[in-house]
């Protein structure tokens, strides 16, 4: 039986991650914000399913709250940081403030939550963190910025935590979702505060109304994602990047490539940079 501990599970990714381990007889300690959400969450098995609730955007809190938890919650084999919330909006039309609170969530709480379980995992050199993050912490595009902006950085923690735990044998699996049908594109997508009309007939407009028009129509099934997910955390090798869904793999490619041409058309003027040899 594995133990697991995930943040956001009362919808979307979460939650059917959640109730797939469930489902095979693991353990799962969930966060919520809402008692009722709570109470729905534990009534799927009395035994195995507890809730916590857990504001992510006081990170320090949610950290302290977590280790206190601990002694009763046992040992965590899998962490998976799913929590978090998506915002469109020129960058110049997002307000710090608002900035700020997405950052602690997809950023700041993750963190805090790594902090939290990491010391456990490494004292007995053991355990797993899956970090959910994004096709956009690879693939930006107009009018994501500060989304992108959050999980392009969880994307780097994720990346070098791997490389500083690996020989405590806890291993780092950063998981990248293209579009799935999970409500991200409804009530879990957020709009900058500060809209300004030159934006109206740009990319940043039209890139939301992509978003928001395909909502509910995604061809990403969140039960078969929580699958693959599943079913990488069991390898003895996991891999270290997984990319959920045919529009992840084409536009994280398609970026890749661009990055590449750009490397190769500007090769002579990087190298230029050195003293001269000697």
């Amino acid at each position: 039986m594995t133990n697991w501990f995930m943040t956001g599970v009362s919808s979307g990714l979460g939650e059917a991650l959640s109730q797939a381990a469930l489902a095979r007889g693991d353990t799962v300690t969930g966060t919520m914000r809402k008692i009722a959400d709570k109470e729905a969450f534990e009534k799927q098995a009395p035994d195995r399913a507890r809730g916590v609730l857990l504001d992510l955007s006081m990170p320090e809190i949610a950290r302290s709250t977590v280790m206190d938890a601990l002694p009763e919650i046992g040992e965590i084999d899998i962490l998976v940081n799913n929590a978090g919330f998506g915002l469109t909006g020129a960058i110049e039309e997002t307000p710090l403030d608002q900035i700020r609170h997405l950052f602690e969530v997809n950023l700041m709480g993750p963190i805090a939550m790594i902090q939290a379980i990491l010391p456990q995992m490494r004292q007995r050199r053991a355990g797993h963190i899956v970090n959910i993050t994004s096709m956009s912490g690879f693939a930006p595009w107009g009018g994501t910025g500060i989304y992108g902006a959050s999980k392009y950085a969880m994307e780097c923690i994720g990346q070098t935590l791997a490389q500083e735990v690996e020989s405590f044998g806890i291993t780092v699996t950063n998981v990248a979702p293209g579009g799935f049908r999970t409500g991200f594109a409804g009530s879990a997508l957020a709009e900058a505060n500060n809209p300004i009309e030159d934006y109206e007939n740009s990319p940043v407009r039209q890139n939301r109304d992509i978003l928001t028009q395909a909502g509910g129509k995604e061809r990403g099934d969140p039960k078969r994602a929580a699958q693959a997910i599943l079913n990488a955390v069991a390898l003895p090798d996991p891999p270290k990047h997984l990319f959920l869904g045919e529009d992840a793999l084409l536009h994280t490619r398609e970026h890749l490539d661009l990055v590449e041409e750009e490397m190769d058309k500007w090769r002579e003027w990087s190298l230029s940079t050195a003293f001269p040899k000697e």
